[in-house]
């Protein structure tokens, strides 16, 4: 009977340790490698239709059209001939819980969310889990690098910019600390009863709430502009930066009254201020160019918040924000969601974006918001080897197959939960048990 036992619990924490797994992290790059014969989309709206790009120690060393410049392949320890794929830099997720949440329904598995109103000490990177089983599925679609968000309360905290491949948040961690996140008053506000359903009404503290967040902000700038404050004050200790323009304050807001009430705010603490969301930010363009505000711009993929609107109205949001010369990224609401961020900006080209400009609302744009686009965004000479290799189109559902993904020249295990299910269950059938 013991024997028996044991040989059960043996059984048991077997199959949990197979599920707990996910792919190794990949090892550093060791040797040159180059791609040929592939069509480099460069993040920057240029595209390469027959291209050399080479790499080594992680950063990219050649960018180049393979049928004009010379090149020495023998160089090159590795040489992976993508003839009729396409390279595309590594897609860039802002504005996501991912890594701090795992099931959404489990609540021990929720690290999102800290109690409080106000908690700028909150730091993303810190919970951030590299062991989730969600990362893979979403870095195989392309995805590299994700800004990681907290979650509730006025001010959420810090948000860090992640890799998706680490042992733990300390290798992973690309950017950190580099956005604090202020979740605006609303205009309104929404109920819910089984009665009357959902209801809506004005937010009749809307500007009280305002006027403590100013008053919280206040105390805060006073306590940074002293040299050596003391007693030490946390809160407003982990705000430094936020005032001189180091860092950056990302304003959550919808509606032209929350997004212009949202960029005075910035204004006044002398912020370098982004609006998260911007359902309405095609208003209101002008203000968001003379105040250099540039928009998160949150899930295209849904139904106008007027019932006077067009009814493609965020459909066609980010080309009406690209045509007004706003600086704008794309974003999907959710974790696991991620995974369909090239999906959803391809939709917008349908909707009048160029194919290469939707591109860049996924990768050089969200570089640039993020601050990291000095060394990602783009395939350019001395950035960072973080790229992959589709079979086709990204942004098209049909053709999206990544085969290869790198983030600084490390290759990455491109094998997900979802690909080990399918092969499980396709040997079963075709065993025909």
């Amino acid at each position: 009977m013991k024997k028996i036992i044991a040989y059960a619990l043996a059984n048991a924490l077997i199959f949990n340790a197979l599920l707990a797994q996910t792919p190794t992290p990949a090892v550093a790059q060791s040797e040159p490698i180059l791609i040929l014969n592939a069509t480099a989309h460069l993040g920057n709206g240029q595209v390469i239709r027959d291209a050399c790009i080479g790499f080594e120690n992680g950063k990219l060393t050649l960018v180049a059209d393979a049928t004009i410049v010379k090149y020495d392949p023998s160089r090159y320890k590795k040489v992976i001939d993508a003839k009729g794929k396409h390279v595309y830099p590594g897609l860039i997720a802002p504005n996501t819980p991912l890594g701090l949440v795992e099931v959404q329904s489990v609540r021990a598995t929720m690290d999102a969310v800290e109690i409080g109103d106000y908690n700028p000490s909150v730091r993303s990177v810190v919970a951030y889990n590299t062991d989730s089983h969600i990362l893979p599925t979403i870095r195989s679609n392309g995805v590299l690098l994700v800004q990681v968000v907290p979650e509730g309360g006025r001010v959420s905290g810090s948000s860090s910019v992640m890799e998706l491949d680490g042992w733990n948040w300390e290798d992973a961690a690309y950017s950190i600390d580099g956005g604090l996140h202020l979740r605006f008053p609303t205009v309104y506000t929404f109920g819910f009863d089984p009665i009357n359903g959902f209801s809506q009404k004005k937010n009749e503290n809307f500007i009280k709430d305002i006027a403590d967040a100013e008053t919280f902000f206040r105390e805060a700038k006073a306590y940074n502009e002293k040299p050596a404050p003391m007693p030490k004050n946390l809160k407003f200790e982990a705000m430094r930066g936020l005032f001189t323009g180091k860092r950056t304050l990302f304003v959550h807001a919808n509606t032209a009254k929350e997004i212009t009430e949202g960029v005075a705010f910035g204004k006044k603490f002398g912020c370098k201020t982004v609006i998260v969301g911007g359902r309405d930010a095609w208003m209101i363009t002008d203000l968001l160019l003379s105040n250099n505000v540039a928009v998160v711009l949150e899930e295209t993929q849904a139904l106008p918040s007027r019932t006077d609107d067009d009814i493609d109205q965020p459909f066609k949001t980010p080309v009406l924000l690209q045509k007004a010369g706003v600086t704008f990224c794309m974003s999907v609401s959710g974790y696991w969601q991620q995974r369909n961020l090239p999906l959803m900006a391809g939709q917008s080209v349908g909707f009048g974006l160029d194919k290469e400009a939707a591109l860049a609302s996924i990768t050089a744009s969200t570089a640039k918001i993020l601050g990291i686009d000095k060394t990602v965004g783009t395939l350019e000479i001395g950035k960072d080897a973080t790229l992959f290799i589709s079979e086709g189109d990204v942004l098209d559902m049909r053709t999206s197959i990544v085969k290869q993904a790198f983030i600084r020249g490390k290759e990455l295990d491109l094998d997900t939960k979802q690909k080990q299910l399918y092969r499980r269950y396709k040997t079963k059938y075709e065993r025909g048990k």
